[in-house]
């Protein structure tokens, strides 16, 4: 390859939808829909105050297969579930309606999340009434809006990345600007995308929040600590403490909490898996494991649901984010030799015994205030 142009290879380029100056009226179109790709033309907005959140929020994505208000106080969910997406009209108008549409209690504090495919992003960015867009999420009382994390491709034309990465400060500083927190999506596929999230954020002292997504292309095992990498010093260079949001990557979210004055993670593992109809449980290592269960035809979801989210939560809070390594995996399941004729150890495990004890609502949800200690 010579340069970036090298990218452009549609055969067709009239339903090509790259930003690519071989389609000069497009692209003129296109550049001026965004102000230009720099990023300092983004408006500059009033820091709004920030919600405080709990480490760890479940994505609930709809209400089909329950019967039952969940329980949570902090729930997550999808941004694009709140409007029509061929319309762009709203789906719910109100706090009750919201309740309703996710089964949720009206007094939740909501997040709605950005991440999702393609097609939903780009809907959202041709919503032409934005002014009905941004009033309503005021209204609905959402806390925070993580901004739509548009894709930025490998196999393309630069100018495509670079629309990408304006669109995103844009519709962050336009939520912010509605008078409704959001958290702006760092994506970015190089050294020089890294930079200029830097400098925009560094430049920015209304930034206060950032978000991120490991569940695609940056979660992958040779990408992963790249990135990482680059949120870090994103952070450090910040000059003040900043919030993260992340959807997947947990096995990197310990290496980021020294960095990040608070990292948040949307949690999704719960509801999907409860949907797949498998429940969550400790194994005797102390592990999470998903195993398969029936439940009879039409039969609601709702407890099993309510048992996946505070069983993934556990989880993840007792291993404060961070993976075991092998050795601590091998150490634990290291069996000492029992000193009772019965055959077992003399103090019972704690893991083993979660399962039933979360069932039973004998844990509080509020695991930030729990201490586990053995029985003495």
């Amino acid at each position: 390859m010579f340069d970036c142009n090298d990218f452009c290879s549609c055969e067709d380029r009239a339903v090509c939808d790259s930003v690519c100056r071989n389609k000069p009226d497009q692209f003129f179109e296109r550049y001026l829909e965004i102000g230009g790709f720099e990023l300092e033309s983004t408006p500059r907005v009033a820091a709004l105050a920030m919600p405080e959140l709990p480490s760890v929020i479940p994505l609930i994505g709809h209400k089909y297969s329950r019967k039952a208000i969940l329980n949570e106080l902090v729930i997550a969910v999808p941004l694009y579930e709140l409007f029509h997406m061929r319309s762009g009209q709203p789906l719910v108008r109100t706090p009750a309606e919201l309740a309703a549409r996710f089964l949720i209690p009206e007094t939740a504090t909501v997040i709605a999340s950005g991440v999702d495919r393609d097609i939903k992003l780009e809907a959202w960015w041709a919503f032409a009434d934005r002014a009905l867009i941004m009033s309503t999420l005021r209204d609905l009382g959402i806390a925070l809006v993580t901004v739509p994390n548009f894709s930025m491709f490998l196999n393309v034309p630069r100018p495509d990345n670079l629309h990408s990465m304006k669109r995103i400060a844009l519709g962050w500083a336009e939520t912010m600007m509605a008078g409704t927190p959001a958290a702006l999506h760092l994506n970015a596929r190089t050294d020089q995308d890294y930079a200029r999230w830097m400098r925009f954020v560094r430049e920015r002292p209304e930034v206060e929040i950032v978000a991120f997504e490991f569940r695609t292309g940056a979660g992958v095992p040779s990408r992963i600590d790249w990135h990482v990498d680059r949120l870090c010093r994103v952070a450090d260079v910040a000059g003040r403490p900043l919030t993260l949001v992340v959807r997947g990557g947990a096995q990197v979210l310990q290496r980021l909490k020294h960095h990040f004055g608070q990292v948040i993670l949307i949690e999704t593992d719960a509801f999907a898996r409860t949907l797949k109809r498998r429940r969550a449980e400790f194994t005797e290592a102390g592990r999470l494991r998903w195993p398969r269960i029936s439940t009879p035809r039409g039969a609601p979801i709702d407890d099993l649901l309510a048992h996946n989210i505070v069983t993934k939560r556990t989880a993840l809070l007792l291993s404060d984010f961070a993976p075991m390594t092998r050795s601590e995996r091998s150490a634990r399941n290291t069996r000492r030799s029992a000193q009772h004729a019965h055959g077992q150890a003399g103090q019972g495990s704690f893991l083993p015994e979660l399962d039933a004890t979360l069932e039973a609502r004998a844990v509080s949800t509020d695991l930030e205030r729990v201490i586990v200690a053995a029985e003495t």
